[in-house]
């Protein structure tokens, strides 16, 4: 990430004042305001196809599915950033009576980028982890059938790999399922990774 306020920190009050008010994302930790990176075409349909997957099963159940545009707010390290989806169930709190910020998401999904990947896997992934509410991860490659799910168990976080397009995959959390077939449904891979696209399933 790049810094956009470089010459002076701001407090978690002025950050949310100046976001509510702008006309762009950015994200916020440790005083300093960061530019949030384009999605592009691939990453938009896949996030879009998540979320409509995720209405459709959790209609009528005590549970709600965010877009990007829903901040987080990680209250153990100060963390505010946006995943691209997310979902809280139960008691779903909030930083305050604005509810744009969320404090107690579920579920979380992070689709990968070029530029963003080494942060998602990283530094990002190890504030989430902070999250008391938060049971479960999901890892969404954009570029080959393939989807990282890390389940919280105690202390511990277990990881299982989906890939190729037959591949189903269970969320325990939300007690949903995410076919890859309907999540990647209509993204273009580039033509060296054809070869993913049958796998058989988790790994």
């Amino acid at each position: 990430m790049s810094s956009l306020a470089a010459e002076r920190l701001f407090s978690p009050e002025e950050y949310l004042s100046l976001e509510r008010a702008a006309e762009t994302k950015s994200e916020y930790f440790n005083g300093r305001i960061y530019a949030r990176p384009a999605a592009n075409r691939a990453h938009n349909i896949i996030t879009i196809n998540i979320l409509g997957e995720f209405g459709s099963q959790l209609r009528g159940r005590p549970c709600e599915a965010y877009s990007s545009d829903m901040r987080v707010n990680v209250s153990d390290t100060g963390l505010y950033t946006y995943p691209d989806a997310s979902v809280a169930c139960g008691e779903i709190k909030f930083a305050d009576s604005v509810t744009d910020t969320l404090l107690t998401p579920t579920l979380i999904v992070e689709v990968l980028s070029k530029t963003t990947e080494a942060y998602d896997r990283g530094d990002k992934f190890a504030h989430y982890r902070r999250i008391p509410s938060l049971k479960e991860v999901l890892l969404v490659s954009q570029d080959r059938a393939r989807i990282e799910r890390f389940v919280r168990q105690g202390e511990e976080w277990k990881l299982t790999e989906f890939s190729g397009m037959e591949a189903v995959m269970d969320l325990p959390s939300i007690d949903c399922k995410l076919a890859l077939r309907e999540v990647y449904d209509k993204v273009q891979f580039p033509p060296d990774d054809a070869e993913t696209l049958h796998g058989n399933g988790a790994q």
